[in-house]
């Protein structure tokens, strides 16, 4: 189960040139800004990418606004666990549990994934906050990550199970988040 304490948001490649090709584009990072407000909320560390950003642009608004204060990590490897600035953030987090949001959800994604899979890392994908450009891309992304030990979530399965139960002062923060 996710636990909020043992947890990190990833938040891949939501930039200027990729997210406008992707599939239900609007409902990936609506669900993207939902997990990354809950994350601020909860004091969840975020690590935040940029795939190439000289070629493919910036992070889009809204997602860099709830971003903002942070810095994202510009990468050229596909998998963030490739990129020595990613992986050293990541270990200085602390965290073994890792929850991924991100374009594409076959690539940069699915090889994050893979990466945090073999280095013991518990990963967790909500399949309504990633997006691929082609479905039978994103449908056999998530496949493969099933079958490589992610758990397959959505956004709301995440978000409840790092409150756990209601009536907590967190739970009255996230509420807003879930109505």
């Amino acid at each position: 189960m996710l636990d909020r304490n043992a947890a990190a948001l990833i938040v891949i490649d939501y930039q200027e040139k990729l997210l406008p090709k992707i599939l239900n584009a609007e409902a990936v990072s609506a669900q993207a800004i939902k997990l990354i407000r809950f994350a601020r909320e909860l004091d969840v560390p975020i690590l935040w990418t940029e795939q190439y950003p000289k070629g493919l642009g910036h992070t889009v608004e809204p997602v860099a606004t709830e971003l903002e204060g942070m810095t994202p990590i510009e990468k050229t490897a596909f998998g963030c666990l490739g990129d020595p600035n990613f992986a050293t953030a990541l270990d200085a987090s602390g965290r073994r549990q890792l929850l991924l949001t991100g374009i594409e959800a076959h690539i940069c994604v699915m090889q994050t994934a893979l990466l945090a899979i073999e280095k013991g890392y518990k990963v967790f994908i909500p399949r309504d906050a990633v997006g691929s450009r082609i479905e039978s891309e994103y449908d056999a992304g998530l496949d493969r990550l099933e079958r490589a030990g992610a758990e397959l979530v959505t956004t709301e399965m995440a978000i409840f199970e790092m409150l756990r139960e209601a009536g907590t002062p967190e739970f009255k923060k996230a509420l807003p988040l879930i109505k």
